[in-house]
């Protein structure tokens, strides 16, 4: 997560009463620590699971409580809370305070903040399976999309309860990513993206391999920024330990064949393909069945190499393809390969970088390659860098990609 992503933003963090409540003081944490200000507000049933005073800790501001709260001139805390906040965010959305928002009712200072508000509303529901279920709870669900207002979850999983099932509020990063989304601008909306990520793993036996130092950081990076944009997004990952971002369907592979196949299985959908990925160039021909074992009398194991496919290179020679965006890494003279690969490859856009330096650290530093020339982006974190790269990539799509 970048430190700034919502620098500026306001928000009216509301809380009804459930168990999650706990999960809203990391919340608190990591919308502050992204630059946003954070006015919480409570129902009393909230209080009775997370005090107000842990929440004015987290937040930096005082917690509300009462419509009825002196500390506001007026006396209008119902007018006065929202009227300079970006967004509106109840979390927990308890059974009872959705069917409140359904149906207009205002009956204490959280509801008739939402009543009474001119800025968008997003909620995330946390309640018990049966209760998530209940043909009452849908209709509220229904209706409140119907009005404009965001639903974001619920997840699914063990309850407080003990039962398992839909009703589970999302946990703190995921309603995070959720809110970064919702204010990110949609520059991609309606596209579809298809992305690799990461190394590939080519076996020379069960327990061996040959592999590269891509912490698939860059690419992962790409996909969250690509679906905060507004695109559905696909990704293909090599074998990494990363988290997959909030809305992004994650299909893993290992082998570069692995790989190319899930590419070339779901190119045909895409309006922009991302080649991020370090795919193996080679693979061992043959890979032994058993575990290649090291005895006084055995020589030295040798092994003959095969190519792999070019997944970037069959992606751009394809009918039809998608507007295709390929990755270089380098260990020097940065400026003479990457334009000879974008040139080799036949795609409109290369993205280098020096690999070996950069492999498995938060920044990056890359030089966009195009026909009209080379244009160098400033070192930043790799998420920052993303959403930058995103920019570019769609200032240059054509107008057409939206049609396949």
């Amino acid at each position: 997560m970048a430190t700034a992503e919502l620098a500026g933003k306001h928000l009216v963090l509301g809380m009804t009463g459930g168990i999650a409540c706990y999960k809203i003081a990391e919340l608190t944490r990591l919308l502050t620590k992204a630059g946003a200000t954070v006015q919480v507000v409570m129902t009393e049933a909230a209080t009775q699971f997370i005090t107000p005073v842990t929440m004015q800790a987290l937040s930096g501001r005082p917690v509300y409580t009462s419509q009825w709260d002196a500390r506001v001139p007026n006396n209008m805390a119902h007018i006065d809370l929202s009227r300079e906040a970006d967004a509106i965010v109840i979390a927990p959305a308890s059974t009872d305070f959705l069917a409140k928002l359904a149906h207009g009712m205002a009956d204490d200072l959280l509801s008739t903040l939402c009543v009474a508000r001119d800025c968008p509303l997003l909620v995330v529901p946390a309640m018990n399976r049966q209760m998530w279920q209940n043909p009452a709870t849908q209709r509220n669900v229904t209706q409140l999309r119907a009005d404009g207002i965001d639903v974001l979850g619920p997840d699914s999983g063990p309850q407080a309860c003990g039962e398992v099932g839909d009703g589970r509020m999302l946990e703190a990063a995921a309603t995070y990513e959720a809110i970064a989304s919702f204010f990110s601008p949609k520059i991609l909306s309606g596209r579809r993206v298809l992305l690799t990520a990461g190394p590939t793993f080519e076996p020379l036996d069960p327990v061996r391999g040959i592999t590269n130092r891509s912490s698939g950081k860059m690419g992962f990076a790409l996909a969250r920024a690509a679906q905060q944009a507004g695109a559905e997004v696909h990704l293909v990952a090599g074998p990494v330990a990363l988290e997959t971002p909030w809305g992004v369907f994650r299909e893993d592979v290992q082998t570069a064949q692995h790989m190319h196949d899930a590419v070339m299985r779901s190119v045909a959908d895409a309006d922009i393909f991302i080649g991020v990925a370090a795919v193996a160039d080679w693979r061992v021909d043959h890979a032994s069945e058993h575990k290649i074992k090291k005895t006084a009398e055995r020589a030295l194991p040798t092994f003959t190499f095969v190519e792999n496919p070019d997944i970037l290179a069959a992606v751009a020679k394809l009918p039809h393809p998608p507007f295709a965006v390929g990755f270089a890494a380098e260990s020097g003279d940065l400026e003479v390969h990457g334009e000879e690969k974008r040139v080799r490859k036949n795609v409109p856009l290369l993205i280098g970088n020096l690999g070996p330096l950069t492999f498995g650290l938060d920044d990056n530093e890359v030089i966009m390659f195009e026909a009209g020339g080379a244009t160098k982006l400033p070192r930043a974190d790799k998420q920052t860098l993303a959403r930058a790269l995103i920019v570019e990539i769609a200032k240059r799509l054509p107008d057409t990609s939206l049609i396949r």
